[in-house]
């Protein structure tokens, strides 16, 4: 059981009622992980309610792929999940639109072997929309690789900076200072090595022994430079500091200086929604676009949610099954990669728990309502109806516990998986009505971009400090704590900017920046 059956065999298949995939390797090699090697690929999709088969020419696309195993536990699943590129005749990158999603060259083919209901990821991204803010777009598809039938994919957007995908600046090699090197970055919490990730300088407070990394996603590992890696390093740091510190709550300086409140507070509420239980420890994304463009963290997009949505053997709170737990605090557990989780403080501040409260009631009646949530569910299950059957008529895991180790009961058949799913999210919404953190009705901070917050760090410093607001700056200059100015900027208005302090005597400085708009601001800042 769980393994190819006779069905898969290309002369058995004749065709698809949904977007067909097929690929050709060169020679027929099987696909590698890790390298990718040369194929050609069709899509083909006649249209709703009409059938596609592999003879037909691909309306869609036509042409050369780079493609390989992608993933980690999953691609030790029999079902492979593939990453692929579209290439031009010579082997460049092309790019293309897809199934309606805008053009780009980088893509992922996810597997659903895991996934029996196929919507988990799907459903994680289409609810992060519509709370509007990015996640990858999807298209279900069947696939045929060398002949020979794979089943049900989701073809999807791979996490990566474009104007269609995560919307943040270029950030180019020789980009080093001011503005330039404040963004744009992407980094994660993921599987990591010591040449592709930082170290955290907090651990998690419940596990003050272990240590916590971030992952270079852009620019890549081998791309960024030195000034850009110490830009991110500090200014992650710098967050942090403030977030553990005594004043992380100061509407002005606090957390929400540093970080897009409203992103960390619907992420937090699709994570524990779901109750993903690789929502905070593993493929956890997140993103700074440049100073001048807003420059705080957001958090997301999501990805990787084949884990979440079902009760699973692991962590205490993912094996309840009356829809109780948390997924933040999945630090309690042994778990690695080791989170940062952050909502573990910021749910200590009352006016980011009552955000909380309040936005999920007002999504309750919207997009987290029951029936939002089912119809979706059920356009999708009815779309795949007869894919399904090929699907399973494949993949003979109907019944069986593969993948992800979940309690309870294994539905027989998908009738069965999709009822089992619809009450896992009943129960779930059910237990988080009652137990959401924060006052439904109780005060919020304004956290407007229109406050001339100012960012230091690192602070303490000792070689160069960044001098950030998300206004312009007009004027910035420092003083001793005596009076004397030490520094005045030689430039004009400025979003960012790097100062020597080098030379500076250890002691206490003030900062007083004022913007264009007259408004100022002063801060401390203490010279090691």
């Amino acid at each position: 059981m769980g393994t190819l059956s006779e069905n898969q065999e290309f002369a058995e298949f004749s065709g698809s009622d949904i977007s067909l995939v097929v690929i050709e390797t060169n020679g027929g090699f099987p696909i590698p992980d890790e390298i990718k090697i040369k194929a050609h690929m069709k899509i083909i999709d006649a249209g709703p309610g009409e059938w596609n088969s592999p003879p037909d020419p691909g309306n869609v696309y036509d042409g050369n792929v780079g493609i390989e195993i992608r993933g980690a536990y999953s691609a030790t699943l029999p079902q492979k999940p593939y990453g692929f590129e579209t290439r031009d005749s010579l082997g460049g990158n092309f790019n293309v639109p897809l199934l309606g999603m805008p053009e780009e060259n980088d893509w992922i083919l996810l597997a659903n072997y895991n996934d029996k209901a196929f919507l988990r990821n799907s459903l994680a991204g289409h609810l992060f929309r519509q709370m509007g803010h990015y996640a990858p777009r999807t298209r279900h598809c069947e696939l045929v690789v060398n002949g020979s039938y794979q089943g049900i994919y989701v073809l999807t957007e791979k996490i990566k900076r474009d104007k269609n995908r995560v919307d943040i600046a270029t950030l180019d090699v020789y980009e080093s200072s001011g503005d330039d090197v404040s963004g744009g970055y992407i980094f994660k919490t993921d599987y990591y090595s010591d040449d592709n990730s930082w170290i955290s300088s907090f651990p998690p407070a419940t596990r003050p022994d272990r240590t916590v990394r971030f992952v270079y996603s852009y620019p890549k590992a081998d791309e960024i430079n030195d000034p850009q890696k110490e830009y991110i390093q500090f200014y992650v740091n710098s967050f942090e500091e403030v977030l553990h510190g005594s004043s992380f709550k100061n509407s002005q300086t606090g957390y929400s200086a540093y970080i897009d409140v409203d992103s960390f507070r619907d992420y937090f509420i699709l994570s524990e929604v779901s109750r993903n239980v690789d929502a905070y420890k593993k493929s956890r994304f997140l993103f700074k676009d440049k100073e001048s463009k807003g420059g705080k963290i957001h958090s997301g997009p999501p990805w990787d949610y084949d884990w979440a949505w079902k009760d699973i053997w692991d962590c205490h709170m993912f094996t309840n099954t009356d829809g109780s737990g948390w997924a933040y605090e999945v630090n309690d557990c042994d778990v690695w990669p080791v989170p940062p989780v952050y909502m573990t403080r910021l749910l200590q501040d009352d006016h980011f728990a009552n955000r909380i409260k309040q936005r999920y009631v007002e999504l309750r009646q919207s997009t987290l309502s029951d029936a939002s949530i089912f119809a979706y569910i059920d356009s999708v299950s009815h779309y795949l109806d007869g894919a399904q059957q090929r699907h399973y008529a494949t993949w003979d895991i109907l019944g069986e516990d593969v993948g992800a180790p979940e309690v309870g009961y294994i539905p027989m058949n998908f009738i069965g998986e999709m009822v089992k799913f619809k009450a896992w999210i009943q129960t779930r919404l059910s237990w988080l009505d009652s137990n959401m953190p924060g006052d439904e009705f109780g005060p919020v901070q304004s956290v407007s971009q229109a406050t001339a917050a100012l960012r230091l760090f690192p602070n303490p410093a000792s070689d160069l400090v960044y001098i950030e607001s998300y206004v312009l700056m007009d004027r910035i200059e420092i003083y001793t704590i005596s009076g004397t100015r030490v520094y005045m900027n030689p430039g004009g208005p400025e979003f960012s900017t790097a100062v020597d302090v080098h030379e500076f005597t250890p002691g206490i400085y003030l900062v007083h920046l004022v913007t264009v708009s007259g408004e100022s601001v002063v801060e401390r800042l203490v010279i090691k």
